[in-house]
């Protein structure tokens, strides 16, 4: 069984090693943890038998939420848990305050497109050689009704996990 829940400092091994298998420049262990630790970091893990399979984060600034990465263990895609993972952590933001959130997709991953344009994201522009290993563009992505979306959410929780 998947469980979603805040970032700790006990997962951070765990989201190094989703990293490294999902990115072609990944963060390390420990700029990834000065990362999630921000006060204005929201990061989501997904966690199969106590082992962390997936990761989602954003910052926080006012009404924004900025995605900052989402990844999942090879043997975890496909299966639905980007879309619920990227829910919870959408969830999480609009707890906090966030009104709209954006993010950066590279036009060649098809699947993460599909799955933004279904959650209710838009694209409304393109950031030109964005992504430094190959130069590719990034499509530039908005959800203009978090709090809408996700009313259910308390606002102000405080609180990143569900």
């Amino acid at each position: 069984m998947i469980v979603f829940r805040a970032l700790t400092a006990a997962d951070a091994a765990g989201v190094a090693h989703v990293e490294r298998e999902s990115f072609p420049t990944p963060w390390s262990r420990e700029d990834f943890w000065r990362e999630a630790n921000s006060e204005f970091a929201c990061y989501i893990v997904a966690c199969e038998d106590d082992a962390v399979v997936g990761f989602a984060g954003c910052w926080i600034s006012f009404e924004e939420a900025q995605v900052m990465n989402i990844a999942l263990l090879r043997a975890h895609r496909g299966l639905g848990l980007g879309r619920r993972l990227m829910e919870e952590m959408m969830r999480a933001a609009a707890a906090r305050g966030a009104e709209r959130m954006t993010l950066e997709v590279r036009p060649s991953n098809a699947a993460a497109l599909h799955l933004y344009e279904r959650l209710g994201f838009s694209a409304v522009g393109v950031r030109k050689k964005y992504y430094q290993d190959n130069d590719e563009d990034a499509i530039l992505m908005w959800h203009t009704k978090l709090r809408e979306a996700y009313a259910d959410a308390a606002p102000d929780a405080g609180e990143c996990g569900s």
